[in-house]
C-alpha cells in the first residue's frame, strides 16, 4: 500500500504553506498555497500496510483512505479519484473543512505524525476538477418517483445527488436566496471559496437535481402541502437554533449571533447589498466560544480590520498533545491554531461572561467577565475576579442546540427526541410514512463527514421506501458513532 517503506524515509509531515498574513488580510481568498507535487506524493507514500487501517472507521463515511494515498502515490490521479468519490460525494468541501477524525486514528499516528489524509484528499479532488474528470452521472432511467429535500447544506445536497442518480425526480429547497446552507453562508471564502461550491452545483443541475432557492417550506409552502405533492420529503434543515447567553444586558445594540454576522458577511463578499449590515471595522470585538465557529467570526473581523479581537473560553486550554483518557484512535481535544489564529486577535480561557454593559444608549461598550471555576462539576464565575474588557461589537459563538422545530410539530406533528432533534427510526424515517430526515437534523450539530454520511445514507433508505430495494450504499445508521468521534 504506497511506499513500502515510506513511512520509514519520510517521517516529516508536510502541509501546504499559508499566504503570509498581511496579504491574505488584504482578501478574502482561500489562505493556502497549492501544494507542490512532490510534497504531495512523498506524504500519499507515508501511508502504511497496516493490515487493519483504522482511519476507515476514523471516518463516518468509511473513505478507501489508503487505496487512493497509494493511487496518488503512483500518480493515477483519476483513479486515485475514482476511489475517492466512490464512498464520497464532495471530498472538495471535507477536505477543507472536515477536521480530519480519520488522521486521529491514523495507524502512524501512535508513534509519527499521522498522514496527511486531508490534504491529500483535497489535492485530489482539486486535480480531478481542474483535469475535467469530474463529470455529470445522470441516471439511465427514470423512476417516475419525486422527492423534495428540504435545506441545501452538505447532507441535503448529499441526499439530493444519491436520489437523483437513482432515477428520481428530487427537488431541494432552499430558503435562502442561494444553494448551499451553511457552506454558503456559514463558511466564510478563506476556509472555502465560493467557486468550489458552485462547481459541485453544476455538476448537480446537469445530472438533473432541481434547485428551488427562496422557498421557505413551513411559510411559503407548508409541510403539510409539500408532503402531498412528493412521494419522499427529506427533512435535512440542520440544527440552526443558536445557543443564547441569557445574562443582564442581553438586549444591547451590539451582541449578536455568531451566524448573523458569518451570513452577512459573506452576502457582502458575494456583492450583495447588505442593508444595516453588521461590521468589525475599527471595533473592538469580542468573540464567545473558541470553536470553529469563533475562529470563523475572528478571521472575518480581521478582515473587516477590527480594532481588536479578543476570544473567550469558558473551559481549560486544551493540551497539545493527547491526554491518556483520548488514547488513540479516539479523536482527541486538542489545542490548535487555525489560520484565523496566526492574523491577530487574544484568545483566553477559564474566562465566564457575568454581564454586558451598557453605554448609556443601549449600545454595548463592555463586558464583564470572571475567571471560570468548577463546582460539583459545574462551571461558574470564580467571586472576586471579574473585570471589564471594551466592547463594541459581540458575537454569541456557543454552538446550536438543534433544529427549528415549531412548524414541523404544528403541521407535520412531528415528534421530537430528549435532545431537541427530529426523532428518527434506524432507516432515517420519522413516524410519517415518507418522511425522513438526514444529517444535523436529527443527530444534533455535528461534522460535515456526518452530514454527507447520513444524506447518502438517507437516500439509500428513502429509494428503499420508494422501490422495494436499493443498489445505493447505506454507509452509516443514525446510532452509529465512528470510533474517532
Amino acid at each position: 500500500m504506497a511506499d513500502p517503506k515510506g513511512f520509514l524515509k519520510v517521517q516529516k509531515r508536510e502541509l501546504p504553506k499559508r499566504r503570509p498574513v498581511p496579504v491574505r488580510l488584504m482578501d478574502w481568498k482561500e489562505v493556502y498555497e497549492k501544494q507542490k507535487s512532490g510534497e504531495l506524493i512523498r506524504q500519499a507514500g507515508r501511508c502504511m500496510d497496516c493490515g487493519i487501517p483504522f482511519c476507515h472507521q476514523g471516518c463516518p463515511l468509511g473513505n478507501l483512505i489508503p487505496e487512493w494515498n497509494d493511487l496518488t502515490w503512483r500518480g493515477e490521479g483519476r483513479q486515485a479519484s475514482d476511489r475517492l468519490h466512490a464512498t464520497n460525494n464532495f471530498p472538495e468541501f471535507t477536505g477543507r473543512l472536515c477536521p480530519a477524525p480519520c488522521e486521529a486514528s491514523c495507524v502512524l499516528g501512535i508513534n509519527q505524525p499521522a498522514v496527511t489524509i486531508k490534504q491529500v484528499e483535497v489535492s485530489i479532488a482539486d486535480m480531478a476538477f481542474s483535469n475535467g474528470w469530474i463529470e455529470p452521472h445522470p441516471p439511465q432511467r427514470l423512476t417516475g418517483k419525486t422527492v423534495a429535500v428540504v435545506g441545501s447544506g452538505p447532507a441535503g445536497l448529499a441526499a439530493a445527488q444519491q436520489l437523483t442518480r437513482a432515477g428520481h425526480t428530487v427537488a431541494v429547497y432552499e430558503r435562502d436566496d442561494r444553494i448551499g446552507g451553511l457552506l454558503r453562508y456559514g463558511i466564510p471564502e478563506f476556509k472555502m471559496e465560493k467557486k468550489v461550491l458552485e462547481t459541485r452545483l453544476g455538476q448537480m443541475l446537469a445530472e438533473g437535481t432541481r434547485f428551488r432557492a427562496g422557498v421557505n417550506i413551513g411559510v411559503d409552502i407548508s409541510w403539510s402541502d409539500l408532503r402531498a405533492r412528493y412521494d419522499a420529503v427529506v427533512i435535512a434543515t440542520g440544527a440552526m437554533v443558536p445557543r443564547d447567553l441569557p445574562i443582564p444586558g442581553r438586549d444591547l445594540d451590539g451582541v449578536h449571533f455568531a451566524m448573523e454576522y458569518l451570513v452577512q458577511a459573506n452576502k457582502a463578499v458575494a456583492g450583495d447589498v447588505v442593508d444595516s449590515q453588521i461590521v468589525a471595522e475599527d471595533k473592538h470585538v469580542v468573540i464567545l466560544g473558541g470553536g470553529d465557529t469563533g475562529a470563523d467570526c475572528l478571521g472575518t473581523a480581521n478582515r473587516q480590520k477590527a480594532a481588536s479581537v479578543t476570544t473567550l473560553a469558558i473551559g481549560k486550554q486544551p493540551p497539545s498533545e493527547r491526554i491518556e483518557g483520548q488514547p488513540w484512535p479516539t479523536f482527541p481535544t486538542l489545542f490548535e491554531v487555525a489560520s484565523a489564529h496566526e492574523e491577530g486577535g487574544v484568545r483566553e480561557y477559564l474566562a465566564s461572561t457575568v454581564e454586558f454593559l451598557g453605554d448609556g444608549d443601549g449600545n454595548v461598550r463592555a463586558i464583564r467577565v470572571a475567571e471560570t471555576e468548577f463546582l460539583d462539576g459545574r462551571r461558574v464565575p470564580k467571586a472576586g475576579t471579574e473585570r471589564e474588557i471594551p466592547a463594541d461589537l459581540v458575537l454569541l459563538a456557543l454552538g446550536f442546540t438543534g433544529p427549528e422545530s415549531d412548524q414541523l410539530i404544528d403541521q407535520l406533528a412531528i415528534p421530537f427526541d430528549q435532545r431537541g432533534n427530529v426523532e428518527r427510526a434506524g432507516d432515517y424515517q420519522t413516524s410519517l410514512p415518507g418522511v425522513f430526515v438526514a444529517g444535523d437534523a436529527g443527530r444534533g450539530q455535528s461534522l460535515i463527514v456526518w452530514a454527507i454520511a447520513e444524506g447518502r445514507a438517507a437516500a439509500s433508505a428513502v429509494d428503499a421506501y420508494l422501490e422495494g430495494s436499493t443498489e445505493l450504499p447505506f454507509p452509516v445508521r443514525p446510532t452509529d458513532h465512528a470510533i474517532a468521534i
